[in-house]
């Protein structure tokens, strides 16, 4: 079973037109921990989600990755198919590794129950509220096995009970071998992550 680790060294991120965002930051993810990353809107905390999904090179510095082959991403803003139902979206990993759609449905309906979603699995995506949406796409995520699961303000458009929860069944991911890193404003989910890197000093840009 290999390790799984992501390790930052120096990293830096700007672009053309705009002031720094952050600079010199070095870093150690690894299972088993939540890592909050927080500051101020405007201080490059889902642009440096990007740059650890490798989706954004980053001016400065290298992010070095082992025994990462899957990164599972939730955006803040929940996108989904209108007309298919919530069950649909949350199989759609698991057919895609090769489940049959009743051993599919099965995972999906037990992690959609870890995010109370199991009563709206029949409801087509267009009438989910926007905290149900929300959660449906961290569901899908968690059913995809990640190796990095990157997560953009989960908690944004949820109560504080239903964000408890959401932050629970995180920590429960992160202890099956998942790293897990959040990016998020709530004093809440900062206070229920193991280690938080705050990019407040690092902020050039106001938000």
């Amino acid at each position: 079973m290999s390790v799984r680790s992501v390790r930052v060294h120096g990293l830096g991120h700007r672009f053309a037109d705009n002031p720094l965002l952050f600079e010199d930051l070095s870093f150690d993810l690894a299972p088993g921990r939540i890592t909050g990353l927080c500051g101020p809107s405007g201080c490059g905390k889902s642009t440096l989600l990007s740059i650890l999904a490798g989706w954004v090179p980053p001016t400065a510095g290298r992010v070095e990755t082992t025994g990462v082959e899957r990164t599972g991403w939730v955006f803040q803003n929940p996108y989904g198919v209108p007309g298919r139902s919530a069950l649909d979206h949350v199989v759609l990993p698991l057919i895609a590794r090769g489940h049959s759609r009743v051993r599919a449905e099965e995972r999906a309906l037990e992690v959609m129950d870890d995010f109370c979603l199991a009563g709206v699995a029949d409801r087509p995506f267009r009438q989910l509220s926007g905290g149900e949406a929300q959660r449906l796409m961290l569901a899908r995520a968690v059913c995809s096995a990640p190796d990095l699961l990157l997560v953009d303000e989960p908690t944004a458009q949820l109560d504080l009970r239903t964000a408890e929860m959401v932050n629970a069944t995180l920590g429960a991911v992160a202890r099956e071998r998942t790293i897990v890193v959040i990016a998020t404003h709530d004093p809440h989910t900062r206070e229920a992550c193991t280690d938080v890197i705050d990019l407040q000093e690092q902020a050039r840009v106001g938000g």
